[in-house]
């Protein structure tokens, strides 16, 4: 069908079977167009960008060593993921992939060969956190890497001929200005291997040395503004990008918005790692099944999270806060254990003790607010109560979930909630809540978890995170839709094979849809991540 046809059948049809068949031409020229775009705008980095190519014997006997001194062995995923870095950043023009991980998969052991890579080569990695909190865990987990590492003398034979360990460095707003400008001063001198940090690490006044390989983590939480300062820290070539999410995503919907990198894919679990037993709790008298495994668990020698969706009270909610529920806790319910309290609006140095007592186990029970969201790794923490669990999105209580059973213990994890989900069949809200409470009890699957969310959010929403100047999609439905999309895909590649400027007189007209639909100079600049 003509796509004249199609827009006048759409308008004016004469049969319901002619809707079909020109609302299905529409889309696909619609995911077409996309897809021509996000696929030249990755062809076009690939042949006009000096990259930095790390295939010295140095950087990859540097990063295989590093995981050959792991004390685990990795996933499938993950060793297909390193081999797919290895690649990439052999190559001549820079790399930008993402790497979408489950909740617990291992992101940062893969980012960590990444940054080996180009460390082992004689190049610095910075690896860029969206808050302070992750930036700090990152630091610790890092570093905990290498020093088991490099700690072990059979190591250092191992390691390319490096015997001393890479310089970490943590640079946060928070850091204390004389110790900024050492650490300033390092980086520029090329002292420091590898760079963990927040937005601290896009400021002027950061100069790197020889930056090879720039990690963001949490990406969606970043604008591309900031994303492509990062990269423009470079200064002996544009420095390889990997982007990381641990917010699963369908992989068609991956494919539509983030067509322009490559992408790995971390569906694995480490070995040992348990399923984590979630319930639905209704009310106060169910509330007490969670009191009582937390008190259990803390017998046996773990601790728990207690998380609140407010920080502390307002008049405009009846929600419990986090401040005012520790205090009862640490009155009240948990009178004999020790009571910690960890949000956002605390200053970083109350923030890291706080989460330093939990982690090295002076605190019992940690109530918390989504500031422990991602990133933040206690293995010794298998319980989590989620209080007012309907105010959660789906991805945000599977993120949060994932901040229990990472040491091989059975865990358990309590939705509470004070609605009725009984009227979920006369009241459309409450309804919602009870699809979103029992998907996530249901299952630890966070892909299957994300096509729900998809359902219930659409897709206006999670393209709202690439922030990257994507064409709108009015009349696509990703999931709906799968089948035509990876066909545009297909074919958009396919005629970028043969004609990569698209100058054949047969694909002027689609050069000229392409531009139109994606903001100006966006085909141009590639929007890292």
């Amino acid at each position: 069908m003509e796509r004249g046809q199609a827009l006048t059948l759409i308008h004016f049809p004469e049969a319901k079977e002619e809707v079909m068949k020109a609302r299905a031409r529409l889309v696909f020229d619609e995911v077409f167009t996309l897809q021509l775009g996000l696929v030249y705008r990755k062809r076009k980095l690939e042949r006009t960008v000096e990259g930095i190519t790390h295939k010295s014997p140095q950087a990859g006997s540097l990063a295989e060593s590093f995981v050959a001194e792991l004390p685990f062995e990795l996933t499938g995923a993950q060793r297909r993921a390193c081999d797919e870095l290895a690649s990439d950043m052999a190559k001549p023009y820079p790399m930008h992939r993402l790497i979408e991980g489950e909740v617990g998969s291992g992101k940062t052991v893969v980012a960590m060969f990444a940054c080996l890579s180009a460390i082992g080569g004689g190049f610095q990695a910075a690896f860029m956190a969206p808050t302070e909190v992750l930036a700090e865990q990152h630091y610790l987990t890092l570093s905990e890497l290498l020093d088991r590492a490099f700690g072990l003398s059979e190591a250092r034979n191992l390691f390319a001929g490096v015997s001393d360990r890479p310089v970490v460095r943590l640079l946060t707003g928070s850091t204390a200005a004389a110790q900024r400008a050492v650490i300033l001063a390092e980086v520029a001198a090329g002292d420091v291997q590898l760079l963990v940090g927040t937005h601290a690490l896009i400021q002027d006044s950061v100069e790197f040395a020889r930056l090879g390989v720039a990690v963001v983590d949490e990406q969606h939480r970043f604008g591309v503004h900031q994303r492509r300062s990062l990269r423009e820290k470079g200064n002996v070539g544009e420095p390889d990008i990997l982007v990381m999410t641990a917010t699963p995503i369908p992989r068609t919907l991956a494919v539509t918005i983030y067509g322009d990198l490559d992408i790995s894919i971390l569906d694995e679990l480490p070995k040992g790692r348990l399923p984590i037993t979630t319930g639905v709790l209704q009310g106060d008298a169910e509330r007490k099944i969670a009191y009582d495994k937390v008190r259990e668990e803390v017998a046996a020698g773990h601790q728990a999270f207690i998380v609140y969706a407010l920080r502390e009270d307002s008049q405009r909610s009846e929600l419990r806060s986090a401040k005012a529920e520790a205090k009862r806790l640490a009155a009240d319910v948990f009178a004999d254990l020790s009571v910690g309290l960890v949000h956002g609006d605390m200053k970083s140095a109350e923030k890291e003790a706080a989460m330093a007592a939990f982690r090295e186990r002076r605190t019992d029970v940690l109530v918390a607010t989504t500031v422990i969201e991602v990133g933040v790794d206690v293995p010794n923490a298998t319980v989590m109560l989620i209080e007012d669990s309907e105010r959660f999105g789906l991805a945000q209580l599977h993120q949060l979930r994932g901040r229990i059973g990472r040491g091989g213990d059975p865990s358990f994890c309590y939705l509470a909630t004070d609605l009725d989900l009984e009227r979920a069949g006369s009241d459309p809200a409450v309804a919602s809540a009870a699809e979103r409470l029992n998907a996530v009890a249901s299952t630890t699957d966070g892909f299957k978890l994300a096509d729900v969310d998809l359902r219930q959010r659409g897709e206006g929403q999670l393209f709202g995170a690439r922030q990257s100047g994507m064409p709108q999609l009015k009349m696509t439905r990703v999931l709906e839709h799968r089948e035509q999309i990876q066909m545009a895909r297909d074919l958009a590649i396919k005629i970028l094979d043969v004609d990569p400027e698209l100058r054949a007189y047969e694909h002027r007209e689609l050069q000229r849809e392409m531009r139109a639909r994606f903001p100006e100079d966006t085909l141009d600049v590639v929007q890292s991540g």
